[in-house]
């Protein structure tokens, strides 16, 4: 028998399971600190925690231990690094509490809306000031969800019954994904500035920390108002502070930078506080707990390892090509622009890879989408691609052209309702080093992806390259590598420019203007 141990208030359903398949002995105990119940429990092969703290030296203290599994979606405090070492795999449990952070969001909007916080204090005291609590209804009112992941997407179907306008914004979702949803895609600007309500479903990272600045909220409508349960960071806590005195613009959270007793920074610009309540159902406990002893039984009966997000590289696998297929995807999303609605992503593995085909896709989803973890396996890539309704083709190479340990990624995108857009690029790795072979149909470019770069499509012509050069000197950049390749059939040409400095995008515009380009974007890889 297999001891599981639980230090943590987690619903019985995950002790039942366990026990009920006849493979493990669990003990439970939320009682004790986790490293005391470590020391007396040194023969644990598993661990289901909340929100305890797996550090290193809870790892050292449990020999025997082989899986951790967070019964929840963030696994921040657990040391997956230091589990890997051990040989553990670490799971979570994704999508358990999107619902219950869905009817949090109504909840939130509804409760503020109509003033219920505030009347029912006053009715219980003896006043009658239904005057006083005018309130506002949801119906026909406009809906920005920024992020259609699982919580999203939830809330989505969730508002549908409220006769809201929909809109969206998440940087990979097809728009036919969306539609069923009866969401509208739109960029952040026109999302903030024709919402009633704004509300944030995105995870924290170096992209989203700062996302609802002064420039969005400036956009916003007198009087809307913002919700913010996905994390603190997302939101300009200064930007918001000063929008609010000038559009009346009203805050719901339930977010903070640490989940603790004490004075919070947004207490004088909130309209509505919780703490972090978001998962705190009944429900979402349930889905928790289950869902982490289903996996776990999964993981040991089955091989399911859809869940596990520590794994290693597989052995004969060169870690440079995960991180040229990683590099490949972005440089393909960059291409194909960052808010274009995705449809399709074919690759082509060839040579000493192809076998390895399912581990590069988990790389090359991580390249389009930043928050989806590089350490998962492939079947939680494929999964992620259907839910954002993307088709994936991984195609039977041809032998004969003979590209060997080659990766070619290809993104199909929407332009417009009838228009699509495709962005096909190659590449390798040459003596250790990242190298794009081909972008599109200028082959041999043999450019190394590092650092600050800037590309432009132009009608072939003389002088251009000159031209791109006088301005990036002039705007004080250095160019420390150029690629200029010609494709007679279009007569276009392709400049690719490693420069010294980030290049913000105005400079681009500006260049792309003085030499009429068809194509220009500013690259970090």
């Amino acid at each position: 028998m297999k001891k599981v141990l639980i230090p943590t208030k987690l619903n019985a359903v995950a002790a039942d399971l366990l026990a009920q398949s006849g493979a493990y002995t669990v003990v439970q105990d939320e009682s004790r600190p986790l490293p005391e119940l470590a020391a007396d429990h040194a023969d644990t092969y598993a661990l289901i925690v909340r929100s305890e703290k797996v550090t290193a030296a809870v790892i050292d203290a449990l020999p025997a231990l082989k899986i951790i599994v967070r019964a929840g979606s963030g696994y921040n405090t657990i040391d997956t690094r230091h589990a890997r070492k051990k040989g553990i795999d670490v799971m979570n449990t994704p999508g358990a509490n999107a619902n219950a952070v869905a009817e949090e969001v109504i909840g939130m909007i509804l409760a503020d809306a109509r003033h219920m916080l505030k009347a029912d204090p006053s009715v219980r005291s003896g006043r009658w000031e239904k005057k006083s609590y005018m309130g506002r209804e949801l119906a026909g009112k406009t809906v920005g969800i920024v992020g259609l992941g699982n919580i999203g997407r939830t809330l989505a179907r969730r508002l549908a019954g409220f006769d809201c306008r929909l809109l969206g914004y998440d940087p990979v979702i097809a728009a036919e994904r969306a539609a069923d949803l009866h969401v509208k895609l739109s960029d952040l600007p026109a999302l903030f500035a024709e919402s009633d309500y704004v509300t944030l479903h995105l995870p924290e990272n170096d992209e989203t920390r700062g996302l609802v600045n002064a420039n969005l909220l400036a956009r916003m409508r007198d009087g809307a108002t913002i919700v913010n349960c996905a994390r603190a960071g997302i939101v300009d806590e200064q930007a918001l502070r000063e929008a609010r005195q000038q559009k009346g613009l009203r805050f719901l959270n339930d977010v903070y930078p640490q989940d603790e007793a004490g004075d919070k920074t947004v207490a004088d610009i909130a309209d509505l506080m919780l703490p972090h309540l978001g998962a705190s159902t009944y429900e979402a406990n349930v889905n928790a707990a289950r869902r982490a002893a289903e996996q776990l039984i999964d993981l040991d009966q089955k091989g399911v390892t859809s869940y596990v997000v520590n794994r290693d590289i597989p052995e004969g696998l060169d870690e440079a090509y995960c991180a040229l297929a990683y590099t490949l995807a972005r440089l393909c999303r960059a291409l194909a622009g960052p808010r274009a609605s995705l449809k399709l992503m074919e690759t082509s593995i060839y040579g000493t890879l192809a076998p390895y085909a399912d581990w590069l896709l988990v790389s090359m989803v991580a390249g389009i989408w930043e928050d989806f973890e590089r350490t998962r396996d492939c079947q939680a890539a494929r999964t992620f691609l259907a839910d954002m309704g993307i088709e994936y083709i991984n195609r039977e190479v041809d032998p004969n052209k003979a590209y060997e340990a080659s990766i070619t990624v290809d993104l199909t995108s929407a332009v417009d309702a009838r228009n699509l857009q495709r962005v096909s690029v190659r590449g390798t790795v040459t003596e250790g080093a990242l190298m794009i072979a081909r972008i599109n149909q200028f082959d041999r470019l043999y450019f190394e992806p590092a650092g600050h770069s800037v590309l432009f499509l132009y009608e072939d012509r003389p002088g251009v390259i000159g031209a791109i050069g006088i301005e990036l000197a002039a705007a004080g950049l250095n160019i420390a590598d150029i690629r200029n390749a010609y494709d007679p059939d279009s007569n276009h040409s392709l400049a690719i420019m490693k420069v010294s400095q980030p290049v913000g995008p105005e400079m681009v515009e500006h260049i792309a203007r003085k030499i009429d380009a068809i194509d220009a974007h500013a690259l970090q890889l």
